[in-house]
Formats: structure tokens, C-alpha cells, sequence
């Protein structure tokens, strides 16, 4: 299976209404020799009951996302691609396209009417949904961007940062913005967004901190540490960088165990960049069951003077939401090359 993440250039299904980062496109390839052997040889049907059943077959998302694909299913980036399995050429290879949409507001509009331009005959397109949440979401989205960077050039970093703005302020005009950037630096002058000067991009110090935590993420497991914008960061030097840049403070964390601290700051980001809400701003539950913006906010100062110690605040929790993702799968290659390869067959 291979992953990538849906580009701007013209293809068969226009998808330019769609923010983004919130569409992750898989390319599978599948042998249909193996699966014809299966059916008339091991199974001894006949090659027309054969077709019929082969035509009715739709992957599952496993096998259509997985990373180690497994007979008949493979990849390969090869121009004349051949079977791994069997040896069959690429006459004998059928491709399933799939695109995976995070549902939201800032989605659900433009799949609405991509799927009224669909064609509805012979399922040429199956629409499969599944539940997520925005954690897994996140991740996964994660795992695309780190496998589409060549992380060798240090201009992934710039990269990197711009996907994630992208994906967290989808209105903004990116590229103009990153049009020529050479640099992205925190600002001391600002208290929120950003604004570029030169060649220069300054973000403000909680928007700086999230691009740090990006790019620690990406390339943590490439070599010892992470490497950021501020240079190669272990998870204790990350921590301690946005402790000093007030990022924590203004998230809530208080905690000091590293691990509890990761495990917020993962929980937040995913939050707040998730397409579940449409917002940018994660929900927060506190003891009492109540839900608030999760920004932390200014307490009202009481007109009676307080006795004893201070209340302690209730606990915050970042709720990660729930996001159903929609597979769209495109089998007309499939359907094309089953005719063809059971005309060899039948022959």
C-alpha cells in the first residue's frame, strides 16, 4: 500500500474544494492471475462463474491501508510493474485508488457533492465508512506527512511546518505565504498568529511551539532525539522549550513526569486540529461534567475576601472526539482489467 498525501496537481477526481491535509490517498495493486488460479484452479469453477464473483469483490480497508500488503494485494512504484507472487505482467495487474476523508464541517460539503458527481452504475465507486477518533486521526496523518518528507533535506522542516499551519488554518492562503520562505522563527513580538517578513516567517510563541512539537514528532524515530527549528531536541530539552515559551501554561499542563506531559500535549494538538468540530479549539470536561473552550482562561476575581487556601482548580481532560472517516474507492481500473483478463480466459 501506498500512501501519500492527496496532492494539488489535476487528477481524476477533483478534490481542490477540500482543505487541506484532511484527504489521505492509498494505491493498491492487485494480481488478478492469482486470484483467477484461485477460482478456477483450486476451486474448479468455471472461468464466466469465475468473473462473476471476481467483479462483485471489494477489498476491505485493511487490505486496502495496510503497509505490509499480502497476496493477491502488493505495491510497487515501478513504471511495467510484475506480480511478486506469480511473475504475471502489468496486463494481469488490476490498481484500487482510495481516498480517506476525515468527516467535519470543513469536509462535509465538498464530499457531499464530490459523491453526487460520482457515477452510481456497475459500483464503480463503494463508499465505506468507519469510526475514528481524532487521536488516531492525528496520528495516522502523522505518519503520512513523516513518510512524505525526505528528511535528508533540512528543508523538510519548512515543509513540514506549512502542512501543519495548512491543516490547522485551512482558509489562509499558504502559499503565498510560504511563496521564497527561507526561515520560520518564533516571534517575541506577537501574542497570536503569525506574519512574515522578508524570507522570514514569524509565528507566535503557542503557534511556534506546535510547529516545534510537529517537527519533533516527525523525526523522532529518524535519528537520537528530534530535530527541530531550534536544533536537535530530546523529549526533556522539547518539554523545557515550551515551558519557557509559556506553551504549557497556556494549555494547562502542570504536570512534570515527561511521560504525562507528552501524553497532554499529544492529546491537545490532536484536538486541535481536528476536523470533527470544525474548530481549532479542543473541548475540555472538568470533574463537575461541564464543557468549555479548551483555552485556559482568565479566573474572575471574587469580591469577597477568601479564607484559608485557595481552592484548587478542577482538573481539565482533553476529550478525544470522535471522527467518522469515509473511503471513497475507485474500482474502475479493477472492473476494466477483470474484463479483459477473463477474455484471456475464456479464450
Amino acid at each position: 500500500m501506498r500512501v501519500m498525501p492527496a496532492p494539488k496537481k489535476k487528477r481524476e477526481l477533483d478534490l481542490s474544494e477540500f482543505p487541506p491535509g484532511t484527504i489521505t490517498e492509498y494505491t493498491t495493486l492487485v494480481c488478478l492471475a492469482c486470484i483467477f488460479d484461485i477460482f478456477t484452479k483450486q476451486l474448479g469453477l468455471a472461468a464466466r462463474t469465475a468473473f462473476s464473483e471476481i467483479k462483485r469483490h471489494t477489498p476491505t480497508i485493511k487490505e486496502l491501508t495496510n503497509r505490509n500488503a499480502m497476496r493477491p494485494y502488493f505495491d510497487s512504484d515501478e513504471k511495467s510493474p510484475h506480480c511478486p507472487y506469480c511473475g504475471s505482467a502489468k496486463r494481469w495487474l488490476a490498481r484500487f485508488d482510495t481516498y480517506c476523508v476525515e468527516g467535519g464541517k470543513p469536509t462535509d460539503a465538498p464530499r457531499r457533492a464530490l459523491m453526487k458527481k460520482l457515477p452510481k452504475t456497475s459500483d464503480q465507486f463503494v463508499v465505506i465508512e468507519k469510526k475514528s477518533d481524532s487521536r488516531a486521526v492525528f496520528f495516522e496523518w502523522l505518519d503520512t506527512l513523516g513518510r512524505s518528507l525526505d528528511l535528508e533535506d533540512e528543508s523538510w522542516l519548512i515543509d513540514a511546518t506549512r502542512m501543519y499551519l495548512e491543516r490547522r488554518e485551512p482558509k489562509a492562503n499558504w502559499d503565498e505565504v510560504f511563496e521564497g520562505l527561507r526561515a520560520v522563527r518564533r516571534s517575541s513580538r506577537l501574542a497570536e498568529g503569525w506574519e512574515r517578513d522578508g524570507d522570514r516567517l514569524f509565528l507566535a510563541p503557542n503557534l511556534y511551539s506546535e510547529a516545534l512539537l510537529i517537527q519533533y514528532l516527525v523525526s523522532r524515530s529518524h535519528a537520537h532525539g528530534g530535530l527541530t527549528t531550534d536544533g536537535r531536541l530530546t523529549l526533556m530539552d522539547l518539554i523545557r522549550r515550551l515551558r519557557y515559551y509559556g506553551y504549557l501554561d497556556h494549555i494547562g499542563i502542570t504536570e512534570h513526569e515527561p511521560g504525562e506531559v507528552f501524553e497532554k500535549l499529544i492529546d491537545h494538538l490532536a484536538s486541535s486540529v481536528s476536523t470533527a468540530s470544525g474548530s481549532d479549539r479542543p473541548r475540555v470536561s472538568t470533574a463537575s461534567g461541564s464543557d468549555r473552550p479548551g483555552v485556559k482562561q482568565q479566573a474572575k476575581k471574587s469580591s469577597k475576601p477568601r479564607k484559608g487556601k485557595a481552592l484548587t482548580p478542577e482538573p481539565e481532560e482533553i476529550i478525544s472526539e470522535p471522527v467518522k472517516l469515509h473511503y471513497i474507492i475507485d474500482r474502475r481500473d479493477f472492473l476494466d482489467k477483470v474484463k479483459s483478463v477473463y477474455a484471456s480466459y475464456a479464450a
